[in-house]
C-alpha cells in the first residue's frame, strides 16, 4: 500500500471508528501531508530523526508550540495506526518529545459585560421595526441566551435540532465531539428566548420542514457559525462591549468561569463543557485559585 493509500486508510478509520468530524479529518490531512512533503521517501517510512527535523522546520515557520504539539499528535496517531495494522513494526514517534505548550489563560468576559450583552439582545428584539429585523433579533437573542446558559461549542449550538426547543424542558442532551452525548441545562431566560424564537420561526414557511432549530439556506441547512460570530460582534458593539474581545468561544469560557466563580465543582464544569479529560478543564484553575484566596482572606480567623 502506497503512502497516499495509507493516509486515506487512516482517515477512513478515524471517521468510521472514532467518529471524527469533517473539520477534524481535514486538519489531520493537512498536518500529515505537511509532514509527508518534508520526509524523503514518504511519511510512512520516516524515522525519529526525520520527525524531529520536520518539527524543527514547523517551529522555524513560526507555528506556536500548541500548533506544533497538535501536528505531532496527528503524526503519532498515524504511526499508531500503521503499527496496529501491521504496516510498520515500530513507532518512530515514541521517542520524540512533545513540544511543551505555553500555559495561556482562556479569554473570557466579566459578568457585567455578559449582562450588558444579553440585555442589549433583548432590547434589540423589542425595538425591531419590521419582520426581517424582528426575525434576526429574536434568533440572535435565542442564540446568545442559549450559549451562555449551556456553554455549548458554537458548532453544537448552531446545529441544534428543533426538538430541543419544542420540548421546553430544563435540560436537553447534545451530541458533541466524537459523537459523545452529554446533558446540559437551560435557564428560564434561555427557554423564554427560545419560545419567542419558535413563535416567529413558525411564521416563515421556508423554515417549516427544517429539522434544525436555527435553519438557514446554507449548505449544511443550519446557521453557519461564522454568521453567528459576526452578528455577535455587532451585538457587542451596540452593547458597549469591545467587539474584538467577544466571540462564541469567549462566551463559552465565560459560562465556565462564572460557574466556578460562584462555587461550581470543576468536575461538573468538565461534564457540562464536554471535555473528555479533566486536564482540559484545568485551564480554569486560575478562577478556583482566586476564589480560594478570597475565601481564606474573608473567613480564616488569622486573616487580616
Amino acid at each position: 500500500m502506497k503512502g497516499a493509500a495509507r493516509l486515506e486508510a487512516f482517515l477512513e478509520m478515524m471517521s468510521a471508528e472514532r467518529g471524527a468530524s469533517a473539520n477534524t479529518l481535514e486538519a489531520y490531512r493537512r498536518d500529515l501531508e505537511d509532514a509527508a512533503g518534508f520526509v524523503d521517501g514518504g511519511l510512512a517510512s520516516a524515522n525519529a530523526d526525520d520527525i524531529r527535523r520536520w518539527l524543527d522546520d514547523v517551529a522555524a515557520r513560526g507555528f506556536a508550540r500548541s500548533s506544533q504539539a497538535r501536528k505531532l499528535s496527528a503524526v503519532r496517531q498515524f504511526f499508531k495506526f500503521l503499527y496496529v495494522e501491521g504496516m510498520r513494526t515500530d513507532d518512530p514517534t515514541g521517542i520524540v518529545d512533545t513540544p511543551k505548550k505555553e500555559r495561556s489563560l482562556p479569554k473570557t468576559m466579566g459578568e457585567d459585560a455578559v449582562t450588558r450583552l444579553l440585555e442589549r439582545a433583548e432590547t434589540d428584539k423589542q425595538m425591531a421595526e419590521n419582520d426581517g429585523d424582528r426575525l434576526a433579533a429574536c434568533r440572535l437573542h435565542a442564540l446568545v441566551e442559549t450559549l451562555y446558559a449551556t456553554g455549548l461549542r458554537v458548532s453544537e449550538l448552531v446545529s441544534l435540532p428543533l426538538t430541543v426547543a419544542l420540548r421546553d424542558e430544563r435540560f436537553f442532551v447534545v451530541r458533541g465531539k466524537g459523537g459523545k452525548e452529554r446533558m446540559v441545562p437551560l435557564s428560564q431566560k434561555a427557554r423564554a428566548a427560545l419560545r419567542d424564537w419558535l413563535e416567529i420561526r413558525a411564521q416563515h414557511a421556508s423554515f417549516k420542514d427544517s429539522p434544525f432549530l436555527f435553519p438557514a439556506t446554507s449548505e449544511s441547512g443550519h446557521l453557519p457559525r461564522q454568521v453567528f460570530a459576526r452578528e455577535l460582534k455587532g451585538l457587542a458593539s451596540r452593547a458597549g462591549v469591545p467587539a474584538a474581545k467577544v466571540s462564541p468561544h469567549v462566551l463559552r469560557h465565560a459560562f465556565a468561569s462564572h460557574l466556578l466563580q460562584n462555587g461550581a465543582d470543576l468536575r461538573a464544569v468538565q461534564q457540562l463543557l464536554g471535555h473528555a479529560d479533566i486536564s482540559t478543564t484545568q485551564i480554569y484553575t486560575h478562577v478556583l485559585e482566586n476564589r480560594l484566596v478570597e475565601l481564606v482572606s474573608q473567613h480564616h480567623p488569622l486573616a487580616e
